[in-house]
């Protein structure tokens, strides 16, 4: 059981965007690096991005691994076409202008040959010149910084009239180069402990991933962006100091 995947309402609930931010980030970026209106989002999640660039003039279609999620879309978006798929092995038969994979997403992919094949799948439905969008953690972030990793952080939500209470520890697994994460959940039941992990990518490796997978890197920033402290607003200045929390990339399909 993975509490917020299984129940989207309360997944939105805990990690709001009333502003649609992430969305604009990624209309922004289509824009301003001349991509076209036809996207796929992988790793849709709840069809909360998906849904609001369907309303505001892009065809889009859905990938996730969650049916929980996808029954979400196709009752609150049903605009947007989405498909039960892991990102590694997704075949939809046909192609796109955009990819886009954010939220960290894309580290779900642990291994060097999870990566190969996912970047292999979003060439195969890329249209030629095509343009690729992500948002993740920044491997380079924790290089000596360990902001997010001392101690055990405890949130509370209420939803539906129930208190839930999150405790999230965090840590680096440095040999398989994952940051790895316990989270314990209360809500007057037993107590439900969830275990998952992010790849962690540095700027200059991603980059050389993108290049083997015939990929032409246009823009590698750490903010502006929708889930960094500098919030994301139309044609702001990118920051390619690379040294936040978070790593953007738009790139182009040679």
């Amino acid at each position: 059981m993975n509490l917020l995947t299984d129940n989207p309402e309360l997944y939105e609930h805990q990690f709001p965007d009333s502003g649609h931010v992430a969305a604009r980030f990624v209309h922004d970026l289509v824009t301003r690096f001349d991509g076209g209106r036809d996207l796929l989002d992988v790793g849709c999640g709840t069809g909360r991005d998906a849904g609001w660039l369907s309303r505001n003039g892009y065809r889009v279609s859905g990938v996730d691994s969650s049916e929980s999620m996808l029954a979400h879309v196709r009752k609150h978006h049903p605009e947007v076409d989405v498909t039960l798929a892991d990102m590694r092995g997704f075949d939809l038969g046909r192609t796109f202008d955009v990819i886009t994979c954010l939220d960290s997403a894309m580290l779900y992919c642990h291994t060097n040959a999870d990566l190969d094949a996912f970047l292999s799948r979003c060439r195969a439905h890329l249209r030629p010149r095509g343009l690729f969008v992500a948002e993740m953690r920044n491997g380079a972030f924790f290089l000596g910084n360990t902001e997010l990793l001392d101690g055990v952080r405890t949130r509370s939500v209420t939803w539906r009239g129930t208190e839930y209470t999150s405790h999230t520890e965090l840590w680096i697994d440095h040999a398989a180069q994952l940051l790895r994460r316990r989270r314990t959940w209360e809500w007057g039941a037993e107590p439900l402990v969830q275990r998952s992990a992010w790849r962690l990518l540095f700027p200059q490796e991603l980059r050389h991933l993108l290049d083997l997978a015939g990929f032409e890197v246009l823009a590698l920033f750490d903010s502006p962006g929708p889930r960094t402290d500098q919030p994301w607003s139309a044609n702001a200045p990118l920051s390619t100091a690379l040294s936040g929390d978070r790593l953007h990339v738009v790139a182009r399909l040679r």
